[in-house]
Parts: structure tokens; sequence; C-alpha cells
């Protein structure tokens, strides 16, 4: 590729989080409200659905990996849903930590939540800004 050519980002392909283990990992985005879109156990792969849309989470099982906290600062991804102060007592109730309460952001709400693993997911809805949401 010479310096006057360039590429173009199309959008997301797939959003790839190290898990310690698939057998624990799986459920608990389940219980997350994540369908699973297929899994492959002698790959150590499961792609989650989110929304509509073709990418998903793709968990990645990297052996050795244990328990641990968020790393501070850390990536972050956050997933529209209608609402989060309704995700978060969704999540409460399905047994799943917040890693705060709900919180007012610029567009709406968000709440957070950590798999085992560190990943951070964010749920955030556009309730200050429905012209930005997505139509379901």
């Amino acid at each position: 590729m010479s310096d006057e050519e360039s590429y173009e980002l199309l959008g997301f392909d797939n959003l790839l989080l190290p898990v310690g283990d698939l057998t624990e990992a799986v459920p608990f985005y389940e219980r997350a409200g994540f369908t699973v879109g297929f899994r492959l156990d002698e790959a150590g792969i499961a792609i989650l659905k989110v929304g509509g849309e073709t990418p998903g989470v793709l968990l990645r099982q990297e052996d050795g990996l244990g328990h641990r906290p968020p790393p501070w600062p850390s990536p972050r991804v956050w997933l529209e849903v209608p609402d989060a102060r309704k995700a978060a007592q969704r999540l409460t109730t399905a047994g799943i930590p917040l890693l705060d309460a709900p919180f007012s952001v610029a567009t709406g709400w968000t709440v957070e939540i950590a798999d085992p693993w560190g990943n951070v997911i964010g749920f955030t809805d556009y309730s200050k800004r429905p012209e930005l949401a997505r139509r379901v």
C-alpha cells in the first residue's frame, strides 16, 4: 500500500473477549441476556449475538486466565438497550453484580458489569436523546 492509498473502516467484525473457561463464561453471558449464536468447544470459542447485527461478542478461551477484578481504567464495551435501569434490575435478579449503580450519561443511563475475568460490559440507553436510539 502506498502512502497515498488508504483504507476504509467498514464496521465491526466481532469483539473478542478472553475468558478462562468457556463452560463458565457462556452461562454467565446468557444470564446477562446474551444469546449464543454458535459455540465450538474444540476451538475454545463462542459467538454471542448482539441484537440483529451480524457481528457479535466472541468469547475466546485463554488457558491459564484466572478470575480477576477489572483493571481500572480498562476498555469498556457498551451495548445499547431500551432501558439501562431495567437492565440493571434484570442483571441483579440474575445474580450478576453491578460494578456500580446505574449512572447518568449525556444520552441516557448506563450500568456496567464485569465477567469473572475482568471484561467490562456496559448497557446504555438513549432515554435522554431518543432520536439517536436504534429503532426496535
